[in-house]
């Protein structure tokens, strides 16, 4: 029954409001320990105990390494914002006379969906490439033309380079025949009795692709229009 204890140390830290992460380190600690505690138990065994408990955390932070690199490249993103990254792509798209924001986000609509396509979705993404890159640049090639921007139109550059992102990787990826994405479809046909194989849905989701790029592609034109028509008056 002394295994319990760790239940306890889980209900006392969360009451006393203490940092989740130390209430389960804590919680797992004394768990161990106590699984290990008998009556008249030699301090060396308490020790061996302790160390393979900590031992489980390692091996549990190697098996799922993949998983917790997400949060170290968040770091990293994080720090190149604070060394003045946003900064450096707003001047350098200022510097395009031609650019607008909706050839900028066409731009990386299909290079999005391109690289999706070859199975490599994790080039982009939302925290690592729209927030910190693509929704500035964005917003800058809009401000050099017309100045600064209004909350509603910033708003809005910043939704469509979400969308952007968004668009080009779920049409995308679905041209890879080895993505999950494929085999989940395949899966559901084949429990509704339609025999599909991925290398046939692979090649009929290149048409959806294509269909997609220009149906937004005339999107991010119309956006352009919309931004010119409510920004033109306020231009320097």
């Amino acid at each position: 029954m002394l295994v319990l204890l760790g239940i306890a140390v889980v209900v006392f830290g969360f009451v006393v409001r203490a940092n989740p992460l130390l209430v389960v380190m804590a919680a797992a600690l004394t768990t161990g320990l106590a699984a290990a505690w008998t009556p008249g138990v030699s301090p060396e065994l308490m020790w061996a105990a302790a160390l393979h408990t900590l031992a489980q955390f390692g091996k549990a932070f190697n098996d799922s390494r993949f998983i917790s690199i997400v949060w170290l490249v968040l770091a990293a993103i994080g720090l190149l914002e604070r060394g003045g990254l946003q900064e450096r792509a707003r001047i350098v798209i200022g510097r395009i006379k031609a650019a607008t924001a909706g050839r900028l986000l066409w731009v990386y609509l299909i290079i999005r969906q391109l690289t999706a396509m070859l199975g490599l979705t994790s080039l982009g993404g939302q925290a690592q490439m729209v927030r910190p890159l693509v929704a500035p640049m964005a917003e800058s090639a809009v401000e050099a033309r017309y100045g600064a921007l209004p909350d509603k139109e910033r708003y809005l550059v910043r939704s469509h380079a979400a969308a952007v992102d968004n668009i080009g990787v779920f049409f995308g990826e679905d041209v890879f025949i080895a993505m999950s994405s494929v085999l989940l479809i395949q899966g559901f046909m084949a429990s509704n009795g339609v025999p599909a194989a991925p290398l046939d849905i692979s090649r009929w989701a290149i048409p959806t692709a294509i269909a997609a790029l220009a149906i937004h592609s005339v999107r991010l034109w119309l956006l352009d229009r919309r931004l010119k028509r409510a920004l033109r008056k306020t231009a320097p």
